[in-house]
Order: C-alpha cells, then sequence, then structure tokens
C-alpha cells in the first residue's frame, strides 16, 4: 500500500472528455504523432498517424489511422499510397523519407462514421467508429513545397577552364 500524501474526493476532479462519435464532415487537425509498424499480419509496414483536431468544432479531440505503404496485396498497397500521397501533397510534402517529417502537419481531414461489418462484428468489433476518409490542405498553413530537386550545375565556375 502506498499513501498518497492526501485525501481526493471524485467530486472535485474534472469530468472526462466525451468519447461520442465525432460527426462526418471536414476538420481541422494537427498531425502529432507517425509511428511506422508492422500490420495486424505481420507480413506489411504502415505508419499509425494520430490526428489532434484543432477545429472548427471538437478541438482537442483525437482520430487515429493507419496508412499501408507495404503489402501483399497489391490494392491495399495502392490505396495506402494514394492515401500517403494526399496526406503528403495537403501538408506539404514532396519527398517523405522518415514518418517524423508528417509530425506537426496541420491538414483537413474528412471524418466519417463507419459501421461495423460482418467481418468486424465476427472480431468482437460491435461499435460505430469514425475513421479519416479524406486530406486536403488547410489553405495556406501548410510547408510551401519545394520544386524539384536543382539540376546538376552546366556552367563550368569561374577557376575551371
Amino acid at each position: 500500500m502506498a499513501f498518497l500524501g492526501e485525501t481526493i474526493e471524485a467530486g472535485s476532479l474534472p469530468e472526462g472528455r466525451s468519447y461520442d462519435l465525432i460527426p462526418d464532415g471536414w476538420y481541422n487537425a494537427t498531425i502529432t504523432k507517425a509511428d511506422v509498424g508492422q500490420t495486424k499480419s505481420g507480413t506489411g509496414t504502415k505508419i499509425d498517424i494520430r490526428y489532434d483536431i484543432t477545429g472548427p468544432t471538437h478541438e482537442g479531440r483525437v482520430i487515429y489511422a493507419s496508412v499501408n505503404i507495404r503489402n501483399q496485396s497489391t490494392k491495399a498497397e495502392e490505396i495506402g499510397r494514394q492515401q500517403l500521397g494526399e496526406i503528403m501533397r495537403a501538408v506539404g510534402l514532396a519527398r517523405l523519407e522518415d514518418s517524423d517529417q508528417l509530425i506537426g502537419g496541420r491538414v483537413s481531414i474528412k471524418i466519417k462514421i463507419k459501421q461495423p461489418t460482418d467481418n468486424d462484428k465476427a472480431n468482437g468489433y460491435t461499435e460505430a467508429k469514425n475513421e479519416v476518409g479524406g486530406w486536403k490542405s488547410t489553405g495556406g498553413s501548410a510547408p510551401v513545397m519545394p520544386s524539384a530537386p536543382p539540376a546538376a550545375a552546366t556552367a563550368k565556375p569561374p577557376w575551371a577552364k
């Protein structure tokens, strides 16, 4: 047993947050986490992304989503890479080498309510949930995308003859 050094009463503590589903719509968000990991099957690679909503409503709520970047299913990989391309364009990244480059990116995400499928229900998931179904720029808050890499200089430097 460990004494707290004080008496804490539940009535004096702040109320918890609502975990009701966020209504369908577009919300501004900041990417606060982007971790690379294995897919559930262990045969692919995904990026798990945390979006912290900044407005126009539901500020402070958090949405998690994963994007496949390698998968045994060519269709799943194609969809994941399309999604990653949308995210990169929305936050203003021309290239991505490290998932940490996504962190701090501001993006508008389309949140929708997804009802459980028969497969979800068979795996014990019976509740509807929010998922991210689209990405776009927040309009002016994204960093400027660099143009194509600079071409190799064709002119000789002044000291070369």
